[in-house]
């Protein structure tokens, strides 16, 4: 299994709407997803590059596993 390293936040929006989550809103520079049957929304940052331990935290919020995370890393 591959390290997960930082991406660019367009990527990284685009592995979430893959798992087909719905950006709602923005907020300042943050896209806020959701999906019916996650408790918590999704923040993410539109930064260049998203850190490591902000995308550990949002797959850890989504319900999303590694081994899915880098499947629909590969779909892009």
């Amino acid at each position: 299994m591959p390290k997960i390293a930082a991406i660019p936040s367009g990527k990284f929006r685009k592995v979430f709407e893959k798992a087909g989550f719905k950006c709602v809103r923005t907020e300042g520079d943050h896209f806020i997803y959701t999906k019916p049957g996650i408790t918590r929304p999704v923040v993410i940052p539109n930064w260049p590059e998203v850190p490591v331990f902000v995308i550990k935290n949002n797959l850890r919020s989504a319900n999303i596993s590694r081994e899915e995370y880098f499947d629909l890393l590969k779909k892009l």
